[in-house]
């Protein structure tokens, strides 16, 4: 820290802050969906009727000095028939759309040449988010309070953020979930050019989250990825390898690997891609804390001290990988295998999306007659999305949604109508 005070405090004194201000820029948004939700072994269906009304103000830059703001506000506009994870509502399935007033983001910002550094609350989006993301689908993103510096060296691309608070989707109050949670976390990407084309990147994500259900999700995940294009074809593979970290009470080791090809025919895109996450037997040396920690449908108890534990994903955007239903933000103990394709083009000025995933676990039980692990069929999940710009700042969006339950969660049909309003 005092080496960024070094390079930071000469350009902060001389900053002109009623020139900063004169020069800002304000925008508006306006994002209203209709959700509605069916789920078997719930009678009621959930209808939630929200908005999302935004301003967001950045200063002009001075002396390389800038800064920002960002408040959102979620309302309810007249129909409440859903579990918004803190209206009390459990008669309803969830639609994670809590109502109030948010700081979205508050940051200062230092810009010299290649080298950046933003204090305080901000977006932090890498790479396709599958690690750390905004969940922007939900009407209150997730944003995160912290030190971020960006740079870069030659072809390697370097970003490195210490966060202390992940302002939650969940928010601004409690509810069934937090809406934040604290901590000394760390996440790291490093991104290198190979050849046109080609680039691969490493990532390190350290969460050590302190308060809540945060110890039993926080981990350490390293790994690598590869993009490279081949004319029409873009090639993406991912391994990663995670395990407990910070104050997590469960010790386990498990995989993640991604395979995904993305096909250009003419005006179509084919997407067909598998994901793996693993699952192991963990230990804990404290049962009576591992017991009084809520892991949602992370773990099985194999015993007092023997659990069985999959990958899991605390800061993603889990909305755009494991299905639209959402059956699987949280991945079961015994891991999952999602195999999807999908395909996507224009018709007239919509852009028409279809998407089919199959989910299977890692591994569940001990076949009788072999003695070994076996898979079982999860379910299946179909899903089509419409997007039509109305106007150059209003676009209208419609998706929906069926997941088919085998031997995991429950049939469920989601659908949404969406009008989202920029200026």
């Amino acid at each position: 820290m005092p080496l960024l005070a070094i390079l930071i405090a000469p350009a902060a004194q001389a900053v002109d802050i009623g020139e900063a201000v004169a020069g800002g820029k304000t925008s508006l948004g306006f994002r209203y969906r209709l959700e509605t939700v069916s789920q078997d072994g719930i009678d009621k269906d959930a209808l939630a009727s929200t908005a999302r009304a935004r301003l967001t103000w950045n200063s002009a830059e001075s002396n390389s000095v800038s800064f920002g703001i960002e408040t959102d506000y979620t309302l309810i506009l007249g129909i409440e028939d859903f579990n918004s994870t803190t209206n009390g509502k459990t008669a309803y399935p969830v639609v994670a759309d809590p109502d109030g007033f948010d700081l979205n983001q508050a940051f200062v910002k230092f810009k010299e040449d290649d080298f950046t550094v933003t204090v305080g609350r901000q977006r932090i989006n890498h790479g396709s988010q599958r690690f750390i993301g905004g969940v922007a689908y939900r009407q209150n993103e997730q944003t995160y309070d912290g030190l971020r510096l960006q740079t870069n060296v030659g072809a390697v691309d370097l970003d490195y953020a210490f966060i202390h608070n992940i302002n939650r989707i969940f928010g601004p109050g409690d509810g069934a979930q937090p809406g934040d949670w604290y901590g000394a976390s760390h996440a790291f990407r490093a991104s290198f050019a190979a050849w046109p084309g080609h680039t691969i990147a490493g990532y390190a994500y350290l969460w050590d989250l302190e308060n809540d259900n945060g110890p039993g999700n926080s981990n350490a995940t390293y790994g690598v990825e590869y993009q490279g294009v081949f004319n029409q074809l873009t090639v993406t593979a991912m391994l990663s390898n995670q395990s407990d970290h910070g104050d997590n009470p469960l010790s386990y080791d498990v995989n993640h690997y991604l395979f995904q090809g993305d096909l250009k025919l003419g005006g179509i895109t084919v997407t067909a891609a598998y994901e793996v996450f693993g699952s192991e037997v963990g230990t804990t040396d404290d049962p009576e804390k591992f017991a009084a920690t809520r892991f949602g449908g992370l773990m099985v108890n194999l015993g007092s001290d023997r659990h069985l534990a999959s990958l899991r994903f605390p800061a993603a955007t889990l909305h755009k990988f494991q299905g639209w239903t959402d059956k699987f933000l949280i991945a079961p103990a015994t891991g999952l295998h999602n195999a999807w394709v999908s395909v996507s083009g224009k018709v007239g000025e919509a852009t028409v999306t279809g998407v089919y995933h199959d989910f299977q676990s890692d591994v569940t039980a001990l076949d009788a007659v072999t003695g070994r692990p076996f898979l079982d069929d999860y379910g299946s999940e179909i899903g089509l999305s419409v997007t039509y710009p109305l106007r150059d700042n209003l676009g209208l969006l419609f998706k929906i949604a069926r997941y088919s339950a085998d031997d995991y969660a429950t049939d469920t049909t989601k659908a949404w109508l969406m009008f989202d309003w920029r200026w």
